[in-house]
């Protein structure tokens, strides 16, 4: 994962990106919480940390949030196919995967 360049007002670099792994584990049931209570949830998101697979804050529960707030864990993933990035909420910025011709394009030269 790579820091998203479309932010600059957040230079910073995110310490947390290596920590993500190059390919999320495919999408489970849903969100835990919601399927324990009967709720329902709008995207899901799965913590590079433990896996946890929680909601997105679109969703009424907000659980892949109160996941992080309650262990710290920094990053999430989003699982759902039309979306291919990460979250930190630490440092508050998006990751995106990191492609060969990203990486060409941050060399000297190019």
């Amino acid at each position: 994962m790579a820091r998203d360049g479309g932010r600059p007002e957040r230079s910073g670099a995110c310490p947390h990106a290596a920590t993500a792994p190059a390919v999320p584990e495919a999408p489970t049931e849903g969100c835990a919480e919601c399927l324990v209570s009967g709720a329902s949830w709008r995207r899901l998101r799965r913590c590079a940390t433990c896996g946890h697979v929680g909601c997105c804050d679109s969703s009424r529960g907000r659980h892949a949030y109160a996941h992080h707030e309650q262990t710290g864990h920094p990053l999430v993933l989003s699982l759902e196919k039309d979306e291919d990035w990460a979250w930190c909420f630490v440092d508050e910025v998006f990751l995106v995967r990191a492609t060969p011709e990203a990486d060409t394009a941050r060399e000297p030269g190019h």
